[in-house]
């Protein structure tokens, strides 16, 4: 297994393709067997796709001590020093986004175009979802098995009604990805308060990478009212919103995304 040695920490990582370098970078709790193989495929044959398990997550080193939104970044731009790529396109979902908001703030030359996906600026100026919602993001993993734990509690934060009933297949290919490599529940907490103290919202007009900003119009862990307050603050930013599709909208509308990002990032 492939692994570099980043600051304090070892990340796992995996490269796909060849091109100019695609670091996409997974969200709370996740890593890099989320993201969809077909997605994955099709991205690699353009680009040189770089997937890696956030620090506490994955195959990465879990250390139990405050984490940042700052510190995964600085963790992401450390893979990259490592893996001698000096410029990328950065692409982050949900706590990603974060991450790769801050990337782009404070290491602009690092990034050739920046895709934000299902994501926001923090708590300056988020629309926060539910007290429903909220309790079940915040809910014990100690209490069941990590399959039964994605199929109760996180496929209903990301997928639509609609996926539930009647596309079995795409949850039960998440539970898969989820039991591989599940988080602890100290290191989701770790990762958790990170995103809660995240905020960006005064500084996103420092971005100067053309954005692409992202979401499915159900979300409803990250509500899509996010998209308009990002692309109302990030200058040169754009936003595709998938209609039938919620926080998991690259399971959900697959080709879209492709066909969105494909098209951004070759103009």
């Amino acid at each position: 297994m492939p692994y570099a040695k980043v600051r304090d920490i070892n990340i796992y990582y995996e490269i796909h393709g060849d091109g100019f370098p695609l670091v996409m970078i997974m969200g709370l709790s996740a890593n890099k067997d989320w993201w969809p193989p077909q997605l994955v495929r099709k991205l690699s044959e353009k680009y040189k796709v770089v997937l890696f398990d956030n620090r506490g997550a994955g195959r990465s080193d879990k250390p139990d001590a405050p984490y940042t939104i700052r510190m995964l970044a600085d963790d992401a731009v450390g893979l990259m020093d490592a893996l001698g790529i000096e410029r990328a396109h950065i692409f982050g979902v949900s706590m990603g986004g974060m991450i790769a908001q801050e990337i782009a703030i404070n290491y602009p030359e690092r990034v050739e175009k920046l895709i934000l996906g299902c994501t926001t600026c923090g708590a300056g100026r988020m629309v926060p979802p539910s007290q429903e919602v909220l309790r079940m993001l915040t809910r014990t993993r100690a209490e069941m098995n990590p399959e039964e734990y994605a199929r109760k509690y996180v496929a209903p934060l990301l997928f639509t009604k609609e996926t539930l009933e009647k596309r079995p297949d795409i949850v039960e290919t998440f539970v898969k990805s989820y039991s591989i490599a599940p988080i602890p529940d100290f290191s989701y907490r770790r990762q958790l308060e990170a995103v809660l103290a995240h905020n960006a919202c005064d500084r996103l007009h420092m971005i100067k990478a053309p954005t692409l900003i992202l979401h499915g119009k159900k979300d409803i862990l990250v509500p899509p009212e996010n998209a308009n307050i990002l692309a109302e603050l990030i200058p040169n930013s754009k936003v595709v919103i998938f209609e039938n599709a919620a926080h998991a909208f690259i399971a959900e509308a697959l080709e879209e995304t492709c066909s969105a990002i494909l098209e951004f990032l070759e103009k």
